[in-house]
C-alpha cells in the first residue's frame, strides 16, 4: 500500500503562521525584555537582515516586472480604443474611491476629535524625541516637484534615471504606457519578435519571483518580530484616539465600500476576501504596494480576472491606486490641526481632500512614502508640519495597515474594471487550486 503524499500548506497559511509567530514571541520579548543585550544583537544582526533582504529581491525585480507587465497588458488589448476604456474606467474608479476613502475619514475624525484629547506632556515627549526625524522629512518637502513642475516629472527625461529611483516610478510607468501605446500602432507581425521578448522577461521575472515569495513567511516574522519586539504596543494605546480613527476608518473602507463595489460586479464580497488574502498578509507584513504587486497579480490570475486587465490596473494601482494613503493622510492633517488648535473651515477641509486624493496617486509605494506628502499639506494649510513628529511612533503599524487597503483596493479596482471586459475573460481556475 503505497502512503499518500502531505499536501503542502498553502501559502497563506504559511504567511499567516509566520506572522502570528512573529507576533507573539516579539510580544512577550517585549514584555519579558526588551531592552536586553541580546534582543538589540538578534534584531539588528538576523531579524533586521533578513527582512531587508527580502524585500531588496523584491525590489530588484520590480522594474522589469512593472515594465514587462504593463507593456504586455497594453499589448494584448489590441486597440486604442480598448486602452482608452479600461484606462478612463481605471480612473473614474481610483477618483470615486479615493474620494469616498478621504471622505469617510475626515467625517470620523471630525466627529471623534482625537487630536483634542492628546496628553500634552507625551505630546511633548514624542515631539522632542522624534525632533530630528520630522525636520529630515519637513526639508525633503522642498525637494518634491509642485505643480507644473510634477506634472512634467510624470514625463521622464532619462528612463533609466527614473527606473533608478522609487520616486520616479510614475515616470517609468509612463514610458512603458507610451512603448506599450507604440506596439499597438505598429504592424504586429513587426513587433511580434519584440513581445515576445518581453513576454519572456514577464515570466521570467515573475518565475524569479515566485522563488522568493517562498521566503516570505519567513520574512513576514521577521517583520513582526522586530515591530513587536522593538516597539510593542504602547503607544499605540497612549494614541489610541488616533489609531483608532484611522483603523476605523481603513476597516469602514475595506469591509463597506469595496465590499458594495465587488457586489456590483456579481461576486461575493465574502469570497473575494478570501481570495485575496495571501495579498493582503503581504502587503500588511511588507507595508509597500510596490513589493505585492508580484502576490496581487498571481491572485488576480487564480480569480480569473482577464489579464489585459489585471497587468493594467494592478501595475498602474501600485502607485496611482492608494485609497489608504489618502485616507492616512487626510485624517493625519486634521488630527494635527485639532492638536495645534488650528481651526479648518470646510473650504480648506475640501482642498485638504482633493490634495489628499491627488497625494494618493502620486505617493510612491513604498514604506512611509506618505508622510512628505503629510508634511507638505499640513503646510498648505496653516499647520506646523514639525508635528509630524506626534505620529511617527505609531506610523509603521498605520503603515501596515493602510498598505494593506490600498493592495485590497487595486484588486477591487482590478474587479470592477474588469466587470464587462467578457472577451478575454480568463477560465475559472481549476477545481483544485480553489480554496476550500
Amino acid at each position: 500500500m503505497t502512503a499518500t503524499a502531505r499536501r503542502p500548506w498553502p501559502m497563506p497559511w504559511k504567511m499567516g503562521l509566520g506572522f502570528a509567530l512573529g507576533l507573539v514571541l516579539g510580544l512577550i520579548v517585549h514584555l519579558t525584555g526588551a531592552e536586553a543585550a541580546w534582543v538589540k544583537i538578534f534584531t539588528d544582526w538576523v531579524t533586521t537582515p533578513a527582512s531587508r533582504l527580502f524585500l531588496n529581491l523584491i525590489f530588484m525585480l520590480i522594474v522589469p516586472l512593472l515594465f514587462s507587465a504593463l507593456v504586455i497588458g497594453i499589448a494584448e488589448m489590441g486597440d486604442i480604443r480598448a486602452l482608452g476604456r479600461i484606462g478612463w474606467k481605471t480612473l473614474s474608479y481610483t477618483v470615486v474611491l479615493s474620494g469616498v476613502a478621504v471622505l469617510l475619514g475626515l467625517v470620523l475624525v471630525n466627529l471623534f476629535k482625537p487630536g483634542a484629547g492628546v496628553d500634552p506632556e507625551l505630546a511633548q515627549q514624542l515631539l522632542v524625541q522624534n525632533a530630528d526625524r520630522s525636520r529630515e522629512i519637513v526639508a525633503s518637502v522642498d525637494s518634491q516637484p509642485r505643480g507644473m513642475d510634477m506634472l512634467l516629472s510624470i514625463v521622464p527625461s532619462n528612463v533609466v534615471d527614473a527606473a533608478s529611483s522609487n520616486a520616479s516610478i510614475l515616470a517609468l510607468m509612463f514610458f512603458a504606457v507610451m512603448f506599450g501605446v507604440g506596439m499597438v500602432l505598429v504592424d504586429a507581425e513587426k513587433v511580434s519578435t519584440l513581445k515576445r521578448g518581453i513576454e519572456g522577461v514577464f515570466e521570467i521575472s515573475m518565475t524569479l519571483i515566485g522563488l522568493v515569495i517562498r521566503l516570505a513567511p519567513y520574512a513576514v516574522f521577521c517583520f513582526m518580530f522586530n515591530l513587536a519586539a522593538i516597539f510593542g504596543f504602547d503607544l499605540l494605546v497612549r494614541l489610541g484616539a488616533y489609531v483608532g480613527v484611522v483603523v476605523l476608518a481603513l476597516a469602514l473602507h475595506m469591509f463597506g465600500t469595496y465590499s458594495l463595489a465587488v457586489r456590483m460586479t456579481g461576486r461575493s464580497p465574502l469570497k473575494f476576501f478570501r481570495d485575496i488574502q495571501e495579498a493582503a498578509v503581504m502587503a500588511f507584513s511588507t507595508a509597500s504596494s510596490n513589493a505585492t504587486l508580484p502576490t496581487a497579480l498571481r491572485v488576480a490570475d487564480q480569480m480569473g480576472l482577464p489579464q489585459k486587465v489585471s497587468r493594467f490596473v494592478l501595475t498602474v494601482g501600485a502607485t496611482a491606486n492608494q485609497n489608504g494613503t489618502a485616507l492616512f493622510e487626510g485624517v493625519t492633517v486634521i488630527f494635527l490641526a485639532q492638536f495645534f488648535g488650528v481651526d479648518l473651515t470646510l473650504g480648506q477641509q475640501f482642498m485638504v481632500m482633493l490634495v489628499c486624493i491627488l497625494g494618493g496617486i502620486g505617493t510612491a509605494g513604498v514604506p512611509s512614502g506618505s508622510l512628505p506628502v503629510v508634511a507638505l499639506i499640513c503646510a498648505m494649510v496653516g499647520v506646523d508640519p514639525i508635528g509630524i513628529g506626534l505620529i511617527l511612533g505609531v506610523n509603521h503599524f498605520l503603515d501596515m495597515c493602510r498598505t494593506t487597503l490600498n493592495v485590497s483596493g487595486d484588486l477591487t479596482l482590478a474587479t470592477l474594471v474588469a466587470h464587462g471586459e467578457t472577451d478575454a475573460a480568463l477560465p475559472d481556475p481549476a477545481p483544485a487550486s480553489r480554496p476550500l
